[in-house]
């Protein structure tokens, strides 16, 4: 009888996150990192990369930091051969870089456009880092994909890509109205058309290709933004950083080899009303 467990283990695995410094990416680094895999954290801010590759390396993991613009397809090459160089081999993409506006206390107040006047150059920006990076990304780590007959593609969602934002939780008594902008639902919706299309473009070739759909992670919100988002949830409370973890090793592993073109909400069951 096999043993599941060690079908979370991802030895000799060689793992990419970009957005690998952010909130949930230096999660997933560290989750897949604990399960035996190579790790690159990729991200714009080389520093961070840095920063949390030194605290994975001082545990005793391998990694790698790599510095990437996501929407520069030269980069995400480069990002792949350095990956490449280091580990021999690329097993998994997470993509998890993306513009995301955030509401806690450092972001208070950025976010008062209103749909009618909404920056025609700040739509066109998300739409090149939150759906052209994922693409661009994809299209590096498939070459090597390919020719090695192994590889899995996880890219990031959110809640508002599967329903529109409540524009309510936003809401500040006596202050300027905040929006959650458009083109975070649409660029959101548009990560699982990718996702479905890489599943079913690479059938056949032993590429799969899954979603992850978290729902909000606390980060330092303000009490009243946290109590307006955890009365929409099922769970009656925010996401802590480290509930997505085993939602990420269970789609890098072989514990999901049954699994492509599919999405995994973990949203305290936001979704679910």
């Amino acid at each position: 009888m096999s043993d599941i467990f060690e079908k979370y283990r991802m030895n000799g695995r060689t793992v990419i996150v970009t957005g690998g410094a952010g909130l949930l990416g230096k999660q997933f680094c560290t989750t897949l990192a604990q399960a035996g895999a190579n790790v690159v954290v990729a991200d714009l801010n080389e520093a961070a990369a840095e920063n949390v590759c030194a605290g994975l390396r001082q545990s005793g993991y391998p990694a790698l930091p790599v510095q990437v613009n996501v929407t520069d397809p030269d980069s995400t090459r480069g990002m792949v051969d350095a990956a490449l160089s280091a580990f021999g081999r690329v097993d998994v993409l997470v993509g998890s870089a993306a513009m995301d506006p955030k509401f806690d206390s450092e972001h208070e107040g950025q976010h008062g456009n209103t749909f009618e006047d909404y920056p025609l150059e700040a739509w066109k920006q998300a739409l090149d880092v939150n759906l052209t990076g994922l693409f661009l990304c994809a299209q590096a780590v498939a070459r090597p994909m390919v020719a090695q007959e192994y590889g899995v593609i996880i890219n990031i969602c959110s809640t508002y890509g599967l329903v529109g934002p409540d524009q309510r939780i936003y809401e500040r008594p006596g202050k300027p109205t905040q929006y959650k902008p458009v083109f975070y639902s649409v660029t959101k919706a548009g990560v699982l058309g990718l996702t479905r299309y890489l599943a079913t473009y690479y059938a056949g070739k032993n590429i799969r290709a899954n979603a992850l759909t978290p729902g909000g992670v606390y980060n330092h919100h303000d009490e009243l933004f946290e109590h307006n988002y955890s009365a929409r949830a099922v769970m009656g409370r925010m996401a802590k950083p480290d509930e997505m973890n085993g939602a990420i090793l269970f789609l890098a592993s072989e514990a999901s080899a049954y699994m492509t073109g599919a999405n995994l909400v973990v949203d305290g069951g936001w979704t679910a009303w």
